[in-house]
């Protein structure tokens, strides 16, 4: 089953809902529209817009969890507490699909499959500078140190060895877009590898750009999802639209 990104239209069937456009309000913030990608029983794929957190910390802002549990009690009537799974985050300032778990089973299933590595997850990247190649892949190892990661030794003690392939889609002036497949997991890895390589993302001036974005987001977007459905024998992909950065 393939599932395509369109924000802009309403699809069903008799395996889920996909793509549609739900207007919550809170009473911290204006309207926030929340586009579903996908959405059965089990699951609810949703894009991030860069800006808003995943998950709520101690800012208070509302978090992308908070509106999709929202949603899920108003459009489908459910009374009492919401269950929702997390199995995986973006960075605050990225965009892209997040995929939520709606029962316990599905959270423990898909956690299953992010720890055995075997979602492709996809990213694409706008980034100052070219490549040393068009398409290669990047082994480094990565220390954390307060709010940032950095490149260090494999012999350090806690070195995390990370892993992504890219290529180069295009490059226009002093900027390069690239595909990234990300193999590992790791803290700011796409952000920090890149930079390492000479090319940061575009507005990441934790990682070296040289100009933060207006909207304080970089540009940075998780483009896309493979895995195996948590209950069904099928592979489902989820794509998030492109942004206007990468047009």
């Amino acid at each position: 089953m393939n599932v395509e990104g369109n924000p802009d239209t309403l699809q069903t069937s008799s395996f889920g809902i996909r793509h549609s456009i739900f207007d919550i309000r809170f009473h911290r913030s204006p309207v926030e529209k929340l586009q579903i990608l996908y959405e059965d029983n089990h699951l609810i794929a949703v894009y991030k817009p860069g800006g808003i957190l995943v998950q709520g910390d101690i800012s208070h802002d509302i978090s992308l969890l908070d509106m999709v549990k929202d949603y899920i009690k108003k459009e489908h009537h459910k009374p009492g507490e919401v269950f929702l799974g997390l199995v995986h985050r973006l960075d605050r300032p990225v965009s892209g699909v997040v995929l939520f778990a709606r029962t316990s089973k599905s959270a423990s299933r898909l956690s299953v499959q992010w720890r055995q590595r075997s979602i492709i997850k996809i990213y694409w990247a706008l980034v100052h500078g070219k490549m040393p190649r068009p398409s290669s892949s990047l082994i480094s190892y990565l220390k954390k140190r307060r709010q940032k990661v950095s490149l260090t030794d494999q012999t350090h003690k806690r070195a995390q060895e990370a892993v992504l392939s890219y290529r180069t889609l295009l490059e226009r002036g002093k900027t390069s877009l690239l595909e990234v497949t990300l193999h590992t997991g790791r803290k700011h890895q796409i952000r920090a590898q890149l930079a390492a390589e000479g090319c940061p993302i575009v507005g990441d001036i934790k990682y070296g750009a040289p100009d933060r974005r207006e909207d304080g987001t970089i540009c940075l977007l998780a483009k896309s999802l493979t895995f195996m459905h948590p209950t069904r024998p099928e592979t489902v992909y989820i794509e998030a639209p492109t942004p206007d950065w990468a047009l």
